[in-house]
């Protein structure tokens, strides 16, 4: 029997001493002491999402794999006061 691999896009964030693992697609998210904790602990919560809609007869979700995802970093200066204007 072949086995059938699903891939889902995953954001890993630090926030505070933790890093929290979120998955658009599917709507779920966790959390770790580590990135390799919270990627363990993310990937069995979608493992375990993936099987219950299987088991309840639902079509597993499927990752939209054209989307564009652009990630970057936004750098302000919070001193600067800003002059909001719309056209």
């Amino acid at each position: 029997m072949e086995k059938k691999l699903l891939n889902y896009a995953v954001t890993i964030e630090k926030d505070g001493d933790m890093y929290s693992a979120y998955c658009k697609t599917l709507g779920l998210a966790d959390f770790g002491k580590t990135i390799n904790e919270a990627t363990k602990r993310i990937s069995a919560m979608i493992k375990f999402h993936i099987e219950s809609l299987t088991e309840l007869g639902y079509p597993e979700p499927v990752e939209n794999e054209n989307a564009t995802r652009i990630n970057t970093v936004v750098q302000i200066n919070p001193s600067v006061k800003a002059k909001l204007s719309y056209v």
